[in-house]
Parts: structure tokens; C-alpha cells; sequence
């Protein structure tokens, strides 16, 4: 309930409850609530309730009430338990993320190896997390999303910048180490302001154009310092970061305001960029050419192609329960996680330049993710 406390009655010290006689004046005493202001739209809790001589649960003549607001009504130790309960849900994401992404990369680079044909990973890493979705609507599991055609119209776009990113991503990791790629990704940021600045007039503060100068400089000296470098492979990181870019762009453009986000969001997404991806795969490599190594590719590795698309839904359920900060930290450790797990498992021939170009780069995006306003 609202309420507001006034005082009525001077309230006596109680070594001295009675005035005595002669008295010509009485010293008043008021036990006041904190100097905090108490918005009057919150309820007010009462706390204790104490008479003037300072017993509980006898009537008196004077009381004092001790309250607070509802937004503070936990005692210290259910907020610590409520704290410790967020920190044990979040630390459980970040490491499910991490450990996805890693499997993921992990899983996809050796799938490429023993079948390298990235188109048609590609297309059948969308298939799986198109059939998760589909699978998760017709349960119940989770609410389809309400669409309609001028939701799709919008999100082509946006499908077809995501379908050559992902594409070229994985024609990367299929000619150059896991870790060359993920570090050539790392400058996706530069590309963000180079497109930003160039084509939507956009400026950023001046924390930002110097947060690129090292990732620009790791990415070169790792490049340089590449013992197997691949041009194909280099590109295709590359193209896929300036998809990606565009694809954002084109996201927050276009679909500012529409109704369906998050998980679901996702999802359209990648049913659209199956759509648009199939008919490109089929032209590129065809079936007879998949035939040729699929059986083999079945025996060594087996179809691990759903990871991806569970990690992905991880990162949008982290990135709206936890700050910015947070993530853009948990982000840029999963970057490394991948980039180290990936030089360990393949045995990765790295020279100490290499890795010092990697590392500037990774800090570099981010010191980038925090000067971005």
C-alpha cells in the first residue's frame, strides 16, 4: 500500500519519558527515516514497530516506525542468495558458449578436411538449425514467431549479407588453420567503421579510429608472419567480415520495429539464407561431386554439422540477460579460447611473431568494443 508517514507527537527520550514539573520547555526528539527520498509510487513496508520507551509489542502513547521501500524489502541475505544465483546461471552460459563454439570450429574444420566441400557445409550447417527451430515451434518449446510477407521482404536483405558471410567463412577455415581465420575475423570492427564511415556518413569518437590501429596492425603482422598462408583462405575471412557488417547494418536498418527478435529472429534468418544459399550450393560443387566424398567423410567424422547453430542461440540469450560489457568481455575470451584450442588439437605450427600479431589484434577489438558509444 502507499502511504506517507507524518509525525503527529514529539517523541521523548526514554531516560526521561515524563516532563517534570517547572519544565518551561520540552527538548523533542525524532527518530527520522533516511535522508534517501522515498518515491510515494512504491509501498512502504513496516519494519518494527516500538513505543517511546523503546519496547516491542506494547501499546504506547508514542510510536516509532521503522520502514522501507519495496524495492529493498530483501533481507542481505536473500539478495546474496539471489546475486549468487545470476552469477552461477550466467557462468553456466559463458562456459556452454565457449565450450559450443570451440566443438563447433573444432568439428567443422575436420568435417572440411575430410570433406571439403564448403558449400554444402554450409548449406547443411542452416538445414540443422532451421529443423532445431522448426522442431522447438511444433512443440511448444518455443512461440512462433507471427510474420507476414512484408517481414520477409525486409529480412531478404539482411538473409542474403548473412548468406555470403557465412559462406565465406567457411571457405576460409577450409584452406587455412581455424586460428588464422578466427584472427583475420578479429578485424571485423575496422570494417565496421569503414563502412559506417564511408557509405552512412556516420562519426565515431576519436577512442574508436584508435582502437583500429591495432587490430588493423596484429591482423597484418599475423598475415605476414602466416606459415600457411592461403590467399583463397585470407579473402574469404575477409569477405565474410564485410558481409557480416553489412548485414548488420541492414538489420538495424530495416528491421527496427518488427515485432519478431531474438531466437526467433535468428532463426527467419536462417530458414531465408537456406533458401537463398541451396540452389548457389548445387551450382558450385553439384551432387555427383558430394556423392564422390560423402561416404568417406560419414566414416572419419560423422554429422557434426549442429553445434553452430546451438552456440548461436546462446550468444542471444547472453546478450539480453547480461550487460554489454560482459558480453563484449565474453566474446573477445571466446575468440581466444577457439584460436588456442584450434592451434593445440590441429598442432598448428605458430612462431612467436604470429602469436603477438594475434594477440594485439584480440585486444585491439577489445579496447574497440568499449570506446563504441
Amino acid at each position: 500500500m502507499n502511504c506517507v508517514l507524518n509525525p503527529s507527537k514529539p517523541s521523548f527520550p526514554c531516560s526521561d519519558p515524563i516532563p517534570k514539573k517547572g519544565y518551561s520547555s520540552i527538548t523533542s526528539k525524532f527518530q527520522s527515516l533516511p535522508k534517501k527520498p522515498i518515491s510515494l509510487n512504491k509501498p512502504i513496508y513496516i519494519s518494527q514497530v516500538q513505543d517511546f520507551c523503546g519496547s516491542i509489542g506494547k501499546r504506547g502513547d508514542e510510536i516509532v516506525c521503522n520502514a522501507y521501500e519495496a524495492d529493498h524489502h530483501l533481507q542481505p541475505l536473500e539478495v546474496e542468495k539471489v546475486v549468487g544465483g545470476e552469477k552461477v546461471k550466467i557462468g553456466l552460459y559463458f562456459a556452454t558458449w565457449w565450450s559450443l563454439n570451440v566443438v563447433f570450429n573444432i568439428y567443422n574444420k575436420k568435417v572440411l578436411n575430410a570433406f571439403p566441400f564448403p558449400w554444402l557445409t554450409s548449406t547443411l550447417s542452416l538445414a540443422a538449425g532451421s529443423l532445431i527451430m522448426l522442431v522447438s515451434w511444433s512443440t511448444k518449446m518455443v512461440e512462433a514467431p507471427k510474420t507476414d510477407v512484408e517481414f520477409w521482404k525486409t529480412l531478404f536483405p539482411v538473409a542474403l549479407a548473412h548468406t555470403i558471410g557465412h559462406v565465406a567463412a567457411t571457405i576460409s577455415m577450409s584452406k587455412v588453420a581455424v586460428s588464422f581465420t578466427h584472427i583475420i575475423k578479429s578485424s571485423e570492427p575496422a570494417f565496421s567503421v569503414f563502412v559506417s564511415k564511408f557509405f552512412l556518413g556516420e562519426t565515431f569518437p576519436i577512442g574508436v579510429y584508435l582502437s583500429l590501429l591495432p587490430i588493423i596492425g596484429g591482423c597484418a603482422l599475423s598475415a605476414f608472419t602466416e606459415l600457411n598462408f592461403n590467399m583463397t583462405g585470407f579473402m574469404g575471412a575477409m569477405i565474410s567480415n564485410l558481409a557480416f557488417v553489412f548485414r548488420n547494418i541492414f538489420s538495424k536498418k530495416g528491421m527496427k520495429g518488427k515485432s519478431v527478435s531474438g531466437m526467433n529472429y535468428y532463426a527467419c534468418l536462417s530458414m531465408l539464407s537456406l533458401l537463398i544459399l541451396t540452389p548457389f550450393a548445387i551450382a558450385m560443387e553439384g551432387p555427383q561431386v558430394w556423392e564422390a566424398g560423402w561416404q568417406t567423410a560419414l566414416t572419419q567424422i560423422g554429422p557434426n554439422f549442429v553445434g553452430g547453430r546451438t552456440k548461436r542461440v546462446l550468444s542471444l540469450v547472453q546478450s539480453s540477460i547480461i550487460s554489454p560489457l560482459t558480453f563484449s568481455v565474453g566474446n573477445t575470451m571466446k575468440r581466444i579460447s577457439v584460436i588456442v584450442s584450434s592451434i593445440i588439437i590441429f598442432r598448428t605450427p605458430v612462431q612467436p611473431v604470429n602469436a603477438l600479431g594475434a594477440a594485439i589484434a584480440i585486444l585491439g577489438t577489445f579496447v574497440y568494443s568499449q570506446a563504441k558509444p
